[in-house]
């Protein structure tokens, strides 16, 4: 199990999570941040600093925020493991976050 990053993040990608990831785990799509499940050391470094509480341990996922995690499995699936977000750029976000409505104020 990891940490995942769900809806609260999407069309905010504030970043804050970035900086304090002692990993570099923490992938930038174009809609919002994914944690690489493979290289994720489950620290939870990222999860108190998250302004908008968008993190959580896949474990304690609600069944709505659930979907980030299958998600964040299938965007890795074609991204792989780049070894570290700061030289991998954008990733594409994957279909289910594509699909949702803009989240921004």
């Amino acid at each position: 199990m990891t940490y995942v990053i769900a809806l609260a993040c999407v069309d905010v990608k504030d970043k804050t999570c970035v900086e304090e990831c002692p990993v570099d785990c923490i992938y930038e799509g174009e809609r919002m941040l994914y944690i690489q499940p493979d290289e994720c050391v489950d620290c939870g470094a990222c999860e108190p600093v998250c302004p908008v509480e968008a993190i959580a341990y896949e474990d304690d996922l609600s069944e709505e925020h659930k979907p980030f995690a299958q998600a964040a499995l299938a965007l890795f699936a074609e991204v792989g493991s780049p070894g570290g977000a700061a030289r991998a750029g954008l990733v594409p976000d994957p279909l289910y976050v594509q699909a949702l409505p803009y989240q921004g104020a």
